[in-house]
């Protein structure tokens, strides 16, 4: 919802709330005006208009210059109508004039419309207009029309305040849906492209000869999709590109729950143990599918940065609140701010494949290493807000370390 829409609707109710005030005024001073047949005739012009026109102040599409223009109008001649309808006497005392207080609905409209600029205009002729009907600045009339003209201006610096933050806003979540985008394409690329052009590389490298170089081509265009996907820093040339082995993908999300367990089980082999609760945890398709990919990327960097030799344990446990994935292994460590400098040289596991999918479920992921002693990944996904296991993820954040 715009958030001057509110503001519209306000002054909707302005108009008509005022329009009564001003009519109860007139109703009780009726036998004082001079010409109560003039002012019941602008009255009731006054009543017309703003029955006829209500609907024109429910949004910005519908007020427009012209409107506002006859708006201000009726109030100005309402306003410089008095004298010749009221008497000499109760204008001097500070009578209300005929449009009273509905006058202010016509700059208000300004206000919200056009913004501060528009609003003293309006509200500077309202103000002229009232010297003239009382003949000249007298203490009252000086202190209302003060009064209109800074509230005025002060409406309308707010309104294009608030307009400016709307376009601010609506500029920050495009961005924000392209960087989503971005990365959700990013992983997929990290699945499947790097892995296979970092496999190619290391096995022409291994074979040699005519695969050396096929390898070495390889390797440069790894390089060279990773710094087009992520937009950062291109890494070292002497740096080994490549995140890992290929693993296994899972099954294309469908509609309805999934088991996570079922996902997880094909992870197991030479290498990879895993443990799961032993009955079906369901979570919503993507989610379940999403978590399963983050579990393969982990275990990627285990072959990676722990070497083939290196063993590693997978647990599936299910809490009261969500499911925990722990992937765990026997490897060397991690290094402190080792992540945060791989993310900085467009190394995407740890970045997009676990903690991106994570975050995008709502929920975050978590490492705790300590060097020589192996690493242990928690990736963590809630249930949805007062759900449970068998009503999906789809509310589900994940978390890792």
């Amino acid at each position: 919802m715009s958030v001057e829409l509110p503001l519209w609707r306000a002054l909707t109710g302005y108009r008509i709330l005022t329009l009564g005030y001003a009519l109860a005024l007139f109703v009780l001073a009726y036998r004082d005006y001079d010409h109560p047949l003039g002012a019941a005739a602008y009255m009731g012009v006054l009543t017309l208009w703003t029955a006829l026109t209500w609907n024109r102040v429910t949004g910005p599409e519908r007020c427009t210059r012209r409107f506002l223009a006859a708006d201000l109008t009726v109030a100005l001649t309402g306003i410089l109508l008095t004298p010749a309808v009221d008497s000499a006497e109760r204008i001097a005392s500070g009578a209300a004039t005929l449009p009273s207080i509905w006058a202010g609905g016509a700059v208000l409209g300004l206000a919200i419309k056009g913004g501060w600029r528009w609003a003293a205009v309006g509200s500077t002729l309202v103000a002229a207009a009232n010297l003239v009907e009382r003949g000249g600045p007298a203490r009252d009339t000086v202190h209302n029309v003060l009064l209109v003209w800074v509230s005025s201006i002060a409406i309308g610096y707010i309104v294009e305040v608030a307009r400016a933050s709307e376009r601010t806003l609506a500029r920050a979540l495009r961005i924000e849906a392209a960087t989503r985008e971005r990365e959700r394409l990013a992983r997929d690329i990290h699945d499947s492209v790097l892995q296979v052009l970092a496999m190619v590389q290391r096995r022409g490298t291994a074979l040699g000869g005519e695969a050396a170089e096929l390898g070495r081509l390889a390797g440069e265009q790894e390089i060279a999709l990773r710094t087009l996907v992520t937009g950062g820093p291109r890494p070292a040339p002497h740096e080994q590109p490549g995140d890992g082995a290929a693993r296994p993908v899972p099954p294309a999300p469908r509609e309805g729950p999934r088991d996570l367990d079922a996902l997880l089980a094909p992870y197991a082999g030479a290498g990879v143990t895993y443990s799961g609760p032993g009955t079906p945890v369901l979570l919503a398709a993507g989610a379940a599918a999403e978590l399963a990919a983050a579990v393969g990327a982990a275990l990627d960097n285990v072959r990676k940065h722990a070497g083939e030799g290196a063993r590693a344990w997978i647990l599936l446990e299910e809490e009261p609140d969500g499911v925990l994935v722990t992937v765990r292994d026997d490897g060397p460590g991690i290094p402190e701010g080792r992540l945060a400098a791989a993310e900085r040289e467009g190394r995407l596991g740890a970045a997009l494949s676990i903690r991106g999918r994570l975050r995008d479920l709502g929920g975050s992921a978590e490492w705790i290493s300590v060097p020589g002693q192996g690493t242990e990944v928690e990736l963590r996904l809630p249930h949805p807000a007062g759900g449970s296991a068998d009503s999906g993820a789809n509310g589900a954040r994940g978390a890792g370390s």
